[in-house]
């Protein structure tokens, strides 16, 4: 199913840390360029909205690991004293804006390059998921229909084809399932019954997938038989070897695998 709607961004931050302990990062270094703007580390600290003792105990620390004082504390004078930012304070200031705007422009350049990592991610994910259901559809709810205790939901799945599925209203609201929404068929292939001449027939299955017969994998009792279905997906359904043979199953072969409504379990990412 494609997932070219779902957008995925790169993000990071950068820090220096001194023999594995934290020197700075953006709120460290913003602090310090407040202080070096006011003059006043009260001012500085309510700028970047930490607490008069919280500042203090960061500069102390950014003081104690890069070995020499990057903020000063000035005393006497007309205003009564106050703080600076030393001359190694202000070229740790200069230079991790340089080394941010460098650490951006990284980011950056990876965003652009990260078209179509989303499908994968989302693909990858996917496949991660496990269980006993033969057969496992990813698509979108095209349509849905709402009853007292159960709601029908019409599942587009690749190369345009439709699964309906009847769930309870309970299900499809805790699934968050809508018009637009991203979910999983699940149907067993002991669920599928496989039709190779319609005639005309009228059937109940609401769920009739066409294709042509892909592998046929003959078993002590029972035979699997695999149909392609158009856009790539397939449909796997396990008869009995005298019906695999009194139909004249054969690869290329055209048949229809039907199912009823209620055999489709849906499911959502977690």
């Amino acid at each position: 199913m494609n997932t070219k709607n779902k957008s995925i961004a790169l993000q990071g931050s950068v820090w220096m840390t001194v023999d594995g302990e934290n020197l700075g990062g953006q709120s460290r270094i913003a602090l310090l360029a407040q202080l070096a703007e006011s003059g006043s580390i009260t001012q500085a600290a309510k700028a970047v909205k930490m607490s008069y003792k919280a500042a203090w105990d960061a500069i102390d620390t950014m003081n104690n690991l890069a070995g020499e004082p990057l903020v000063e504390r000035l005393t006497g004078g007309k205003g009564g004293g106050g703080t600076r930012l030393t001359k190694r304070g202000e070229q740790l200031v200069s230079n991790f804006k340089i080394i941010e705007k460098e650490h951006r422009d990284f980011i950056a350049q990876l965003d652009r390059q990260a078209v179509g990592i989303a499908d994968d991610f989302l693909l990858i994910r996917n496949m991660n998921m496990k269980t006993s259901a033969r057969n496992q559809f990813l698509g979108k709810v095209s349509q849905v229909k709402h009853g007292a205790i159960n709601d029908e939901m019409e599942l587009e799945i690749a190369g345009g084809q439709k699964i309906v599925a009847i769930i309870t209203h309970e299900s499809a609201q805790e699934l968050g399932l809508q018009i637009g929404a991203e979910a999983f068929a699940l149907v067993k292939s002991s669920s599928i019954i496989l039709m190779t001449d319609d005639s005309n027939a009228k059937l109940s299955a609401r769920n009739q997938l066409t294709g042509s017969i892909s592998r046929i994998l003959p078993g002590a009792v029972n035979t699997e038989v695999v149909v392609e279905l158009p856009g790539g997906a397939t449909l796997a359904a396990i008869i009995t070897n005298e019906s695999a043979t009194s139909m004249g199953m054969a690869v290329g072969g055209a048949v229809t695998g039907l199912f009823k409504a209620s055999s489709v379990i849906l499911g959502v990412a977690g």
